[in-house]
């Protein structure tokens, strides 16, 4: 009988899911486009077969979701549905995965992490090293419908002062063969104060949710003064973040990689330093800073950025942000013509490499967040032996779904119990220790 009324609650669900998520995205988006940008009937269809999906998949979790089995079901359904949002635009997929996480339509991680992937830094607790990068919930709508799928941390942004739209669009393009993506979004952004209310009434509402979120943030197109942007965007939002990017390294924003160089750095960060350490803060400190770098710098830039950083006591280092390279499998691919910035499994390797030099330029001393190509526990293992203590990904959630975050993190314990490592921490820059 049991059996019967789970089945029977399944099908109600599956049944009324589709149009009701078809019905609200629309009402959603309509509100943000213009009658000349409104999507065609046939976008619709296919929201219509997305949301058939992700009915049946919600629709057995919100029935038995006590059942261990049915986690693993649950994450495995809705992963089920990526193969159906490539049939959107690259774009609209994103705002539709956005709106469900938003409304916590996606499964729900109810095990805890295993004590070995529970990892300390900067003071604060995070349950497990893996998180979701920014670029992803550019505004803040969607942090605990994320971190509901078992990410240890989740980065809103980039975030800018003002608002604005990002660059004209098509801007995102998959290479699916290549499990890559380009990107030329542009920092589009609904603006601090947007961003700020958003945030201010989750910390009002929030009860005891688990995982912590990061803050990006960005510069304007047009500003003259890129400290000011910054120094903005802290004092705004700063006392919601439990650390902070400074993103001085996305290619799709003029003149921005050149902050990177030694003086420009060292000017900025100290304004952007001076104006966190200002403000007033409880027992627990002001949250960290930290800087978020490209793939693409040179020795001579990486020794500056480790000797700026290592000098002004940046608190970490997000290694990295898309590369402008462009491998020849990237090339020869459709869209790989295409200017942005790649993401996804061919930045693996070199980002990889300059994690690994960063840590050896910092001797260790400076945090590391390992972020470029992860998309499987191996990958983040190798960022944590090459020096990274949190890892993040993004394109390769793209690509798999939800269903990839207990995936990965099932495989990182794994990886730690081969090499004998009790915890992550004991794991951190062992590829120095190994080759030293």
């Amino acid at each position: 009988m049991r059996r019967k009324a789970m089945a029977n609650a399944w099908t109600v669900h599956a049944t009324r899911w589709p149009r009701q998520c078809a019905r609200r995205f629309r009402s959603t988006e309509s509100a943000r486009q213009s009658n000349s940008e409104k999507t065609s009937t046939s976008l619709w269809r296919r929201l219509a077969r997305v949301g058939v999906a992700f009915g049946v998949g919600t629709g057995i979790g919100f029935t038995v979701s006590d059942q261990p089995w049915v986690r693993h079901v649950l994450f495995e359904a809705s992963s089920a549905t990526v193969p159906l949002i490539r049939l959107l635009d690259g774009e609209t997929a994103h705002l539709l995965a956005v709106w469900a996480a938003k409304h916590r339509l996606l499964p729900k991680e109810m095990r805890p992490d295993p004590e070995c992937l529970r990892t300390v830094l900067w003071g604060r607790e995070f349950s497990n090293p893996i998180g979701l990068a920014a670029g992803f919930d550019k505004n803040g709508e969607a942090i605990d419908g994320l971190l509901d799928l078992g990410f240890g941390h989740v980065e809103v942004g980039s975030v800018t002062p003002k608002p604005q739209p990002g660059n004209p669009k098509p801007r995102v393009f998959r290479l699916v063969d290549q499990r890559a993506v380009i990107n030329r979004y542009g920092f589009n952004s609904e603006g601090v104060e947007e961003v700020h209310g958003r945030l201010a009434r989750r910390l009002s509402q929030r009860t005891n949710e688990l995982g912590l979120v990061g803050i990006n943030l960005g510069k304007n197109k047009t500003s003259e003064d890129a400290a000011a942007d910054y120094v903005t965007g802290i004092k705004r939002l700063a006392r919601f973040a439990d650390y902070l990017v400074v993103n001085i390294s996305s290619p799709n924003t003029p003149g921005l990689r050149a902050l990177q160089g030694r003086k420009q750095l060292e000017t900025l960060l100290k304004q952007v330093l001076h104006a966190r350490n200002a403000m007033t803060w409880g027992i627990r400190g002001p949250p960290p800073l930290l800087i978020k770098i490209a793939p693409d710098l040179s020795e001579e830039d990486l020794e500056d950025v480790a000797a700026v950083a290592t000098r002004l006591r940046v608190d970490g280092l997000i290694v990295s942000n898309t590369t402008v390279a462009r491998p020849p499998e990237i090339s020869s691919a459709k869209h790989g013509e295409e200017t942005g910035g790649l993401s996804g499994k061919p930045l693996m390797e070199s980002s990889t490499n300059v994690l690994h030099r960063m840590y050896e330029l910092t001797n260790g001393r400076i945090p590391l967040v390992g972020c470029g190509g992860v998309s499987s526990g191996e990958d983040a293992y190798a960022k944590i032996c090459a020096g990274a203590s949190l890892v993040q990904l993004y394109t390769s959630f793209a690509f798999d779904g939800p269903a990839l975050v207990p995936r990965i993190k099932r495989e990182l314990v794994e990886c730690l119990r081969r090499d004998g490592w009790s915890s992550v921490s004991e794991a951190v820059g062992s590829a120095h220790r190994t080759t030293a």
